[in-house]
C-alpha cells in the first residue's frame, strides 16, 4: 500500500494516550501548564487521533501542537508546552512540518532552525536537531530527510542553493546532507529516489523550476527535472502509478498563477495541466484534495477555491468540497487533511494569521461535524493510530 500525503501511521502496542490538564506526579519541579480541552465529538468506537502543529506567526515564537484524542472526542490545545515545560521558548519561531515515523515525532521549527523529536504517545521532547532553515521531513527506511533553505530567513536575490539533510533515526544526528536547487521545499519518495520541490522563493522574481531527483543509495543528486511551463515550486507527492504531483505558488503577479501539474519521473515531461491552484494539498489513497489562498498583488485580494481529484484518471471530482455553506465563514483556508479511517476531512482556518485560527472537521460527502479554535495559523497534521486499529504500511 503506497504512503499517503502526510500521513505517518505511528502503530503502538501501549495504551491510549491520556493528555491530562497538569503534568504527572513524578514531574515534581516542573511548572504546571494547564492544557486547554474541549469535548468536541462523541467517542469513536475506532481511534484514528491527530497532531496538528499551529506554525505561529513569524518572529513571534508561537508555534504549538494541538491534539484531538479521537476516542475521547475531546480537542487538546498547547500540548507541547504542558508535556515539556523547561523548555525555553516553549516549541519555537514557525512550525513548518510534522511527521510521525518508525517510533518518533519529528516537528519542523523553521525559523527556529530546528527539528523537534518527539514520543508520540506523549508529545514528550526526546532531543532537537540542529538543521539551518528547515522546511519538510519525509521518512524511509532508518533514515529521515529534511529539506532546507540553508541561507538566511530572508529574500536575497543572491541566496544560495538549499540542501536536504539525511539524519539517522536510531542516533538522532545528522549523517549526510546534499545541495538541491534554491529554497527546496515539499519531498516524496518513488523507489530509490528521493524528489524535490524547489522554489527560489527568496530569490524573486527568479525562481526556481526544478526538482531535484536524489539517489538515496548514493545520496547524490542523480538528476534534475526542469518543468518549463511555472516555477516557485512547494507542494510535491506521488500517486500509486509512481507518477509526481507538483504544485507550483505562482509569482502573484498573473505572469504565471498558482497551478497543479503531473509528471512522469522517468520521461521528466509534465503529462498534464490539472489548471488547479494549490497552496496545500493532502493524498488520501488516490484521492487528492486541494486548497487554495492563492495572493495576488494586482488586485490585493485572496482567490479562494477548492478541489477533490481522481488522481488515477487525472479528473476534477469535485471544486465544490464543503456542501453546507460553512466555506463562507473561512477567511484563509490554510490547511487540508483527510482521516485515514473515517474519512472525514479538515480544514484549518488561519484567519488573519495573527489571531488563534479555527480546524473545521467535515463529513466525507462535505458537512460540518465540528470545529475548534486552535493556536496561531494551523497547518500541518499527523495522524496516530493505535495497534490493532489499523493496518497500514507507512514505509514508502
Amino acid at each position: 500500500m503506497m504512503k499517503m500525503k502526510r500521513i505517518n501511521i505511528y502503530v503502538m502496542a501501549m495504551a491510549a494516550l491520556s493528555l491530562t490538564t497538569a503534568a504527572t506526579s513524578c514531574d515534581r519541579d516542573e511548572v504546571l501548564i494547564d492544557i486547554e480541552q474541549t469535548q468536541v465529538a462523541p467517542p469513536a468506537a475506532t481511534d484514528c487521533s491527530f497532531y496538528l502543529l499551529n506554525e505561529g506567526n513569524m518572529g513571534s515564537n508561537k508555534a504549538s501542537i494541538d491534539y484531538f484524542d479521537a476516542t475521547t472526542g475531546i480537542y487538546n490545545r498547547n500540548i507541547y508546552a504542558a508535556r515539556n515545560p523547561s523548555v525555553v521558548m516553549e516549541l519555537g519561531d514557525v512550525g513548518n512540518d510534522i511527521q510521525i515515523y518508525g517510533d518518533k515525532m519529528y516537528a519542523v521549527i523553521n525559523c527556529s532552525h530546528k527539528v523537534e523529536v518527539l514520543t508520540p504517545d506523549s508529545a514528550r521532547r526526546i532531543t532537537q536537531i540542529d538543521i539551518p532553515n528547515c522546511r519538510y521531513v519525509v521518512g524511509h527506511g532508518p533514515y529521515v530527510y529534511v529539506s532546507s533553505y540553508v541561507g538566511d530567513v530572508q529574500i536575497d536575490p543572491t541566496a544560495p542553493r538549499g540542501a536536504v539533510f539525511k539524519v539517522d533515526t536510531v542516533s538522532l544526528s545528522v549523517v549526510g546532507s546534499v545541495e538541491v536547487g534554491y529554497q527546496p521545499e515539499e519531498m516524496t519518495i518513488v523507489g530509490d529516489r528521493l524528489y524535490v520541490a524547489n522554489s527560489g522563493g527568496y530569490r524573486v522574481p527568479n525562481y526556481d523550476n526544478t526538482v531535484s531527483v536524489i539517489d538515496l543509495n548514493s545520496f547524490t543528486v542523480a538528476d534534475v527535472i526542469t518543468v518549463e511551463q511555472s516555477a516557485n515550486f512547494h507542494r510535491l507527492d506521488r500517486d500509486s502509478h509512481g507518477r509526481l504531483w507538483l504544485s507550483s505558488r505562482g509569482n502573484y503577479y498573473g505572469d504565471f498563477n498558482s497551478d497543479l501539474f503531473v509528471i512522469d519521473p522517468e520521461s521528466k515531461q509534465v503529462i498534464k495541466d490539472m489548471q488547479v491552484p494549490v497552496s496545500d494539498m493532502w493524498a488520501d489513497g488516490d484521492t487528492l484534495y486541494a486548497i487554495s489562498t492563492e495572493w495576488s498583488y494586482v488586485t490585493g485580494e485572496n482567490t479562494v477555491s477548492y478541489a477533490k481529484i481522481d488522481m488515477s484518471s487525472m479528473e476534477v471530482l469535485d471544486r465544490n468540497i464543503i456542501k453546507d455553506g460553512t466555506d463562507r465563514s473561512i477567511r484563509i483556508p490554510y490547511g487540508i487533511a483527510v482521516n485515514p479511517v473515517t474519512k472525514d476531512f479538515y480544514v484549518c482556518d488561519a484567519k488573519s494569521y495573527v489571531v488563534a485560527g479555527t480546524i473545521y472537521c467535515f463529513s466525507p460527502d462535505g458537512y460540518l461535524k465540528w470545529k475548534q479554535t486552535t493556536g496561531q495559523i494551523p497547518a500541518h497534521f499527523a495522524f496516530y493510530i493505535r495497534k490493532g486499529v489499523l493496518q497500514l504500511n507507512s514505509n514508502l
